[in-house]
């Protein structure tokens, strides 16, 4: 399964994990974590070319496909 989306070109980050008490003292720092985007796999219908594409997008992604249209969104990202 892939981990960056092919149409918003999301993918993990690296964020700082932070607690209350490194707040309070100003040392003890806690470390990085990897925060990963929240990707769902999805059979989308391409009516112009007939076809079924099976992707994994971001909900972002989805929600783009959903108001532009699955061709012309994907056209532009190059998927197809």
């Amino acid at each position: 399964m892939a981990k960056v989306c092919p149409v918003s070109k999301k993918g993990s980050r690296v964020g700082g994990g932070y607690s209350n008490r490194t707040r309070a003292t100003q040392f003890n720092p806690t470390g990085f974590i990897r925060k990963y985007p929240n990707l769902q796999k999805k059979r989308i219908y391409v009516p112009e070319l007939k076809k079924t594409i099976t992707l994994t997008l971001s909900t972002k992604a989805i929600k783009t496909i959903n108001k532009r249209g699955a061709y012309s969104v994907l056209k532009k990202a190059g998927v197809i």
